[in-house]
């Protein structure tokens, strides 16, 4: 009985990250933006443990909350999207008859593969393709001291974490839910502090991310320009990668970091051709985040995968009442949240 009203409160898509914390609050039935907001943190006062960094994070939940919030956010059962490069993620196959020792599997998966005792993860996974005689199984385990220390945090706020999921596969659910990642797509958010990538078909396939972000972008630039970070920060989303001789200085600095994310990507796509041999051909690079907005980012990305790539802008299909709209860099860095917020309340149990 109680799992039938649980399922009827709202859901709020809470993204937890060392730069910032967003949130968002979506009616999936009209596609409308019920409340959103967003604050930066600082990443030297977000310690690896957690727990050091408590009183720090609720003393930004409370700014969050009392003056950040646009619209209204109704609930506090929250869907929590965690930096993707927190977590470690593996597909592997397994036949059919099997199945019923799959748990097994799993286990001995992340036994090999994983540098981190089992006693010490928490490990999920789900069967992602059924073929004839095998099963794709898409593994994902994360560190018990980090997702342990983050509820204990959250809730002490007073959450009530219905969900949580690596933020990749948020990102993959609003595309898909814009019709913009409707075909075999490469998924590249580009956070402040970190890049998740992920080979998206109508499910996540394979993840993987980088501890860089937007924000290496603007510190390469000052770096190589001897600039302050707020006009290398105006250079990086005024000028990116056009041509032309200023530009020229700037787009050297962005290339090292840039041929980093090219090579994860690469990496990523070849996992994910090897392991589905007989998959659908990836279509296109969509990319998405706060760290998206250099100019000329979807062309460098085209030319380097040698695939069709562009910014996404998956706002499209959500509605805003009139003075609620955010503004475009706003929006950039809420599409984490925003994904989350999408989630079925159906697909939680409490």
């Amino acid at each position: 009985m109680n799992s039938i009203f649980y399922k009827k409160k709202p859901i709020i898509g809470l993204e937890f990250s060392r730069t910032g914390l967003r949130v968002a609050s979506i009616d999936r039935e009209k596609m409308q933006v019920e409340g959103y907001g967003s604050i930066e943190l600082d990443p030297s006062k977000v310690s690896d443990d957690l727990s050091a960094s408590r009183e720090y994070i609720i003393q930004n939940l409370n700014k969050l909350y009392s003056e950040k919030i646009t619209g209204k956010l109704d609930s506090k059962r929250i869907v929590l999207g965690i930096p993707t490069i927190k977590t470690f993620a593996r597909t592997f196959n397994l036949p059919s008859d099997q199945e019923s020792k799959i748990k097994s599997a799993v286990d001995l998966e992340a036994e090999q593969y994983i540098p981190m005792p089992l006693e010490n993860l928490y490990i999920d996974y789900q069967i992602i393709n059924r073929a004839k005689d095998s099963l794709t199984v898409l593994m994902c385990a994360v560190p018990k001291k980090y997702i342990d220390d983050l509820i204990d945090i959250l809730e002490g706020f007073g959450f009530e974490i219905a969900l949580i999921e690596p933020s990749i596969y948020a990102s993959a659910r609003l595309l898909e839910s814009t019709k913009e990642g409707g075909m075999p797509t490469v998924v590249i958010d580009i956070g402040p502090g970190d890049t998740d990538i992920a080979v998206f078909d109508g499910v996540v396939r394979v993840t993987g991310g980088l501890n860089m972000g937007g924000n290496t972008f603007t510190l390469e630039i000052a770096k190589k320009m001897d600039l302050t970070l707020e006009n290398a920060h105006q250079l990086k989303v005024l000028s990116g990668l056009s041509p032309g001789p200023r530009q020229a200085k700037v787009s050297a600095a962005l290339r090292q970091p840039l041929l980093k994310m090219v090579d994860e990507t690469k990496r990523i796509m070849r996992f994910y051709v090897d392991r589905f041999p007989d998959a659908a051909k990836l279509e296109q690079v969509i990319i998405v985040g706060s760290g998206s907005n250099v100019p000329g980012l979807g062309e460098f990305f085209t030319n380097e995968l040698i695939r069709p790539a562009r910014v996404a802008s998956p706002w499209r299909s959500l509605n805003f009442s009139g003075d609620s709209q955010p503004t475009k860099s706003i929006r950039s860095r809420l599409a984490t949240a925003s994904g989350l917020g999408l989630v079925d309340p159906k697909e939680t149990t409490k």
